[in-house]
């Protein structure tokens, strides 16, 4: 049974019930007589006037605008209160005069509601002119639309709900726009070094050695281009949720220490000391051991591509209730006040890492992978330096 057929039986359920109470209290005031003809009046007009309001409601769009809707419904009540004063004068022997004015009356006061309910609709029908054509707006590209109703009501609601939409999408527009930039950005040296190369080794003006490290440093540039590449098609998937993952139960310490162990040379490299400081009794972690591992090298690699020599690099990690929280600290320069917001976004880097190898991708990428297992990532206080710390779900 379809839901309209539903709402149909249980109206004509509800409108049988009053009718018997009408015929009841009708019963109780003039007795048996009045009850009967109460109920004979009422329970077939109620019937007929659910089943006409049910039809119509069926095929509203035959009706045309919300006026005409409501002009209809006013309509139909007026009709149901004129039969019914005209059953009852049959009936009950009223005579002509009394049902003449009952009727003049039943007509005057519908008149006066379907006018009241026109005045009251108008507003109504302005708040939803306004938000169909802010919509419209949306949908032909304007993202400055303003949906302003003048009551607090359910189409307000739709209006808020509207709003709120139109400011995401401009929000996503901003963000696709700079993503653009910044990917424009990241490539354009690469591909312009290429060029130069390819066209340096293509002359053959060059030694013979110079044209080995020119080779040489094609090749850096493509694993770079291919890198970043990568990067994105990962961020883009990792966002959409087309990644599945099987989640199982993951030694943190053996994983921190093997990706402590993996950055150390590029560690040593920059007279950096990374060391992991971890409690005895840490448990572990209900998570992808390979993309929690991702996590871990990104952040670190982070943290010490922005550590000056003679700095450090400390990993550590507390057990919560229901997580555990795995943090990565660095007594690097910091991230300036206006940038913590957005330093989990892709292609953000401070400006004294713009000329870093870095693409702005890693804590993007962390920040998707952390959020996929149901945690969370974010920036800590810190007296100097940055403490980036994430939380994933304990086993």
């Amino acid at each position: 049974m379809s839901a309209a057929a539903r709402s149909t039986l249980r109206s004509l359920a509800l409108v049988l019930g009053l009718a018997v109470a009408a015929s009841a209290v009708a019963g109780l005031g003039y007795g048996r007589v009045a009850a009967e003809h109460t109920l004979v009046v009422l329970a077939p007009l109620g019937v007929v006037t659910i089943l006409l309001a049910s039809w119509l409601g069926r095929r509203r769009a035959l009706l045309g605008g919300l006026r005409r809707q409501f002009t209809v419904a006013a309509v139909v009540a007026v009709g149901a209160w004129l039969a019914g004063t005209a059953l009852f004068a049959l009936r009950m022997f009223v005579s002509d005069h009394d049902a003449f004015f009952t009727a003049l009356l039943a007509v005057y006061a519908g008149v006066l509601g379907w006018w009241a309910g026109a005045l009251l609709a108008s507003g109504v029908l302005d708040d939803v002119r306004r938000v169909r054509d802010g919509l419209r707006a949306v949908g032909e590209g304007d993202r400055d639309v303003a949906f302003a109703t003048s009551a607090r009501d359910e189409i307000a609601d739709l209006a808020a709900s509207a709003q709120a939409m139109e400011e995401r999408l401009a929000a996503e527009e901003r963000t696709r726009r700079e993503l653009v930039a910044a990917v424009s950005h990241d490539l354009r040296t690469p591909v312009t070094n290429l060029r130069l190369l390819a066209e340096a080794v293509e002359d053959g003006v060059i030694p013979e050695e110079r044209r080995r490290e020119y080779l040489s440093q094609l090749g850096v540039h493509v694993r770079r281009l291919g890198a970043l590449i990568d990067d994105l098609f990962e961020l883009s998937r990792l966002e959409a949720g087309d990644i599945r993952w099987t989640a199982e139960r993951v030694d943190v310490e053996g994983l921190v220490a093997e990706a402590v162990e993996a950055m150390r040379p590029q560690a040593d490299a920059g007279a950096i000391a990374v060391r992991a400081e971890l409690p005895a009794d840490l448990g572990a972690a209900h998570a992808d051991p390979e993309q929690l591992q991702r996590v871990l090298y990104n952040l670190l690699q982070n943290a010490v591509r922005h550590t000056p020599a003679d700095g450090s690099v400390v990993v550590r990690a507390a057990r919560t209730p229901g997580a555990v929280e795995i943090e990565v600290a660095d007594t690097g320069p910091g991230i300036p006040a206006g940038e913590r917001e957005r330093v989990f976004e892709p292609f953000t880097r401070g400006d004294a890492s713009r000329s870093s190898d870095g693409a702005g991708l890693g804590l993007a990428i962390a920040r998707a992978i952390v959020e996929a297992h149901g945690g969370r990532i974010w920036l800590a206080e810190a007296a100097a330096g940055t403490r980036v710390r994430f939380s994933v779900p304990a086993a």
